[in-house]
């Protein structure tokens, strides 16, 4: 299926009301074998998207910048409860592969989903075994004395904590949590930011303090859009978006929404906050299942995106931010 064949999966709101508040002021595939979670060599080969060699960098290459692979068989991830059940089980390269192909993605990064350094590695094991996988989001204990040690790698592209899981709203404003972000910048790294609103103040802090870490925002800090009430989202990540520093994952808004709901002013009101130049694609697959196809969250994003955008969020603000070859 071509991507120009792919239908939006929103549909727009009766009465016309914008559902965003305004912030408070202004191929075929070669094969190998894989290596999986846990460390072990899966039977599954590893799989590779047509032409790998095209290059990253240059404009109108498709990057998704966020999507996952696990395996809750041979690890533990907390988060995964009865309430994802659909999506508890292996997803692995060869699994994402025919989505990529039908939109015409070229290049990945895969994002950490467990809070241990030994995903990050098996990450970064896959990644060189996989072609089109160009980064890893990776996780490090950022209150460690040096928490980036032994961890230099040519595919590690970012680091990231799931700080929306901490019990402390405030956790990224510690000061021990500062000084780790500050060494994932030293290294050249940007940093994840996974919070919801209740996170939002800490992150603006953390992006003020240090204005020399590029910090990208996931998912657009995860709008409550269910609710309907998104007033107090707005005006805590607006702020976020006036810093330079501070970019924005499109992503992982179909898990937050309700059947139907239009996601295109939501996409629209991250692009004005942050402008296109920092704003990027990202599927959140197979998170994204429980509630569209990945072809469907692409398309959604792309017809929310205007022709003189799609350059920079589909592709060319990833391979900047995460400075991907």
């Amino acid at each position: 299926m071509a991507a120009r064949d792919l239908r939006p999966l929103g549909r727009a709101r009766r009465g016309g009301r914008d559902p965003v508040p305004a912030p408070p002021s202004r191929r075929r595939l070669r094969r190998r074998r894989l290596p999986l979670a846990g460390g072990g060599r899966g039977g599954r080969p590893a799989a590779r998207l047509r032409d790998p060699r095209r290059a990253v960098g240059r404009a109108r290459v498709i990057v998704d910048a966020h999507h996952h692979f696990w395996d809750p068989a041979v690890a533990s991830y907390p988060w995964m409860t009865d309430e994802v059940a659909p999506i508890r089980r292996r997803f692995g390269p060869d699994d994402l592969v025919p989505h990529l192909e039908a939109c015409g993605v070229d290049a990945t990064i895969v994002v950490q989903a467990r809070m241990e350094l030994a995903e990050t590695w098996e990450l970064l094991e896959i990644a060189e075994a996989t072609s089109f996988v160009r980064g890893v989001v990776g996780w490090v204990d950022l209150t460690a004395e040096d928490p980036l040690r032994g961890l230099a790698h040519p595919k590690l592209v970012g680091i990231r904590h799931q700080a929306h899981d901490e019990p402390d709203p405030r956790w990224l404003a510690r000061p021990a949590v500062l000084r780790g972000i500050r060494a994932v910048g030293e290294a050249g790294l940007p940093y994840d930011l996974l919070v919801r609103t209740g996170e939002l103040p800490a992150a603006l802090e953390a992006a003020r303090a240090l204005p020399e870490v590029r910090f990208v925002v996931d998912h657009l800090a995860k709008p409550p859009i269910r609710t309907a009430n998104t007033t107090a989202w707005a005006e805590a990540l607006a702020p976020l978006s006036e810093l330079p520093n501070v970019f924005c994952k499109l992503s992982g808004l179909v898990t937050e929404a309700n059947p139907g709901d239009d996601l295109a002013p939501f996409i629209r009101r991250g692009i004005e906050w942050f402008g296109a130049e920092r704003c990027l694609f990202g599927s959140d697959w197979p998170v994204c299942l429980l509630a569209a196809s990945y072809e469907d969250v692409f398309a959604t994003i792309r017809d929310a995106t205007r022709e003189d955008e799609r350059d920079a969020v589909f592709g060319e603000t990833a391979a900047r931010v995460y400075a991907l070859t």
